[in-house]
């Protein structure tokens, strides 16, 4: 148990009271560059989360994750999930890509742009605050103040939901929901409740608790910093001893404070870094998962050493090996390893991505005897072609052996036609003359197969079939017809 002031009450964790009661959060807003740089951002990022959604990149959407369907659109490019190598080097450049920022950069994702903190505390706490009053000033009276804010909470909570869904949903599955009626799409209408009703919760209950106990970004965190990671320290150095005794001259540089007869740090023990965090830490007691680097203890430190002559960066961003021995190490080996492996990754899906056709075929054997005799003489092998249509129109595909004189493709009339992100499967039979085998091993025989659409895609996939040892009659060998599908 921690106790930040003589006095106060104790709390196991920063939202968490010793008698096991809620210590509710609510900061003070501390004006400077920082929050003035978050703001910024962050508003620049709400924008570009509420109109991505209905901007089209060759005529899809910039980002649609269609989980349903399993389609995954980045950026005009869909992915499916027979781009496996594809989702696998995305996935895992992302990771390292954090594991990268955070290394050199600590948690600047979480204060900076994790939608959590940015809708937070730039959005519903502004409002709770402009309603009821700002922390430390008279509080606001009226009834209807605190029924007022759930009402636009709920409103807000209900356009990130449809916002949220749209990223999944697409925009027009979205405007057809919104503008029918709940019967003619329950299902739809119960997700758009619950997920307004979780935003409602998060934001309007739950808040900083998110990031301190569920979020799993903050425990993560240890094997991800090191000595040299940029986080927000306080300089204890310079700051201890704490306390509100008479200081030097801010021209006085050499002399740190003057009182009692002991001296005394920079720090004035005024707990506005404490009363301005969002998630309710301490930052003088060093390095917190609690912490989400928003800066607004940096702001409000500043502020405080302006007005009592001290220079500014008493708390500030920096490593810890800055803070405790006055040095950084910019290149160190996790630096070096992170962005070379991250370039190995990107080129290969740059390189996988570019190689990928228009269509992903597979050719699966079939079910039944390995092989039958048919009456023209023919080798038949079952088979099943799979053909995976990338293209955004409606393609035809045809499938003929190649290289092997007398070889047909039986049991397709025509070709098979996949509209645009399907998947066919036809059964078909792969027919080659008995004179084929004559030498193969042990009655394999390798062929090839060409599967075109005569337009955008033209491969040869490699097939085995099985038949007959030599020119000698198998004991499973039966017979049937030339004519007709399998």
């Amino acid at each position: 148990m921690t106790s930040h002031a003589s006095g106060q009450q104790e709390h196991v964790l920063s939202t968490l009271n010793a008698d096991g009661t809620r210590r509710w959060m609510r900061p003070r807003p501390a004006p400077g560059r920082w929050l003035n740089r978050r703001r910024m951002l962050g508003y620049a990022l709400i924008a570009l989360f509420v109109t991505l959604p209905h901007l089209r990149i060759a005529g899809k959407p910039p980002i649609l994750l269609n989980i349903i369907e399993r389609q995954f659109t980045f950026f005009g490019t869909t992915l499916y999930p027979t781009d496996t190598l594809l989702l696998a080097l995305l996935v895992v450049s992302i990771f390292l890509s954090i594991f990268f920022l955070t290394a050199m950069f600590g948690r600047v994702w979480c204060g900076w742009a994790c939608p959590q903190t940015v809708y937070l505390e730039l959005v519903f706490r502004p409002i709770e605050r402009l309603l009821e009053g700002t922390p430390g000033k008279k509080t606001k009276t009226g009834a209807w103040r605190r029924p007022l804010r759930i009402v636009i909470y709920l409103v807000l909570s209900f356009f990130l939901a449809n916002t949220f869904l749209s990223y999944f949903v697409g925009t027009d599955q979205l405007y057809h929901w919104v503008l029918g009626s709940p019967l003619k799409h329950p299902l739809g209408f119960f997700v758009v409740m619950l997920v307004t009703g979780l935003m409602m919760f998060d934001f309007g209950f739950f808040r900083e608790q998110l990031c301190i106990v569920a979020c799993p970004y903050g425990r993560m965190q240890s094997v991800m910093l090191d000595r040299d990671s940029l986080i927000i320290g306080y300089d204890r150095a310079r700051g201890e001893p704490r306390g509100k005794g008479k200081r030097a001259a801010a021209s006085d540089v050499s002399l740190k404070v003057v009182g009692d007869g002991a001296a005394l740090g920079d720090c004035i023990d005024c707990h506005m870094c404490v009363t301005t965090c969002p998630t309710g830490i301490d930052i003088r007691d060093g390095l917190q998962l609690e912490c989400v680097n928003c800066a607004q203890c940096i702001d409000a430190c500043d502020s405080i050493m302006t007005k009592i002559g001290k220079p500014t960066g008493l708390i500030r961003y920096a490593s810890q090996r800055t803070l405790e021995e006055g040095k950084r190490r910019l290149l160190r080996p996790r630096v070096l390893i992170y962005p070379v492996i991250i370039l190995v990754l990107v080129s290969a899906f740059a390189t996988v991505l570019a190689r990928r056709g228009t269509a992903f075929v597979s050719v699966l054997r079939g079910v039944g005897a390995p092989y039958t005799v048919l009456e023209s003489g023919l080798i038949s092998n079952p088979a099943k072609i799979k053909v995976h249509n990338r293209d955004t129109e409606p393609r035809a595909y045809e499938v003929t052996i190649v290289g092997i004189d007398g070889a047909e493709v039986v049991g397709e009339s025509g070709d098979l036609l996949v509209e645009p992100g399907q998947i066919e499967t036809a059964a078909v039979r792969l027919a080659v003359p008995r004179d084929a085998f004559k030498g193969a091993v042990n009655g394999r025989l390798d062929i090839q197969l060409r599967v075109t659409d005569h337009a955008t895609y033209d491969r040869v996939i490699a097939h085995r079939l099985v038949g007959p040892l030599g020119h000698m009659r198998g004991a499973h060998e039966t017979h049937e017809p030339s004519e007709g599908t399998p």
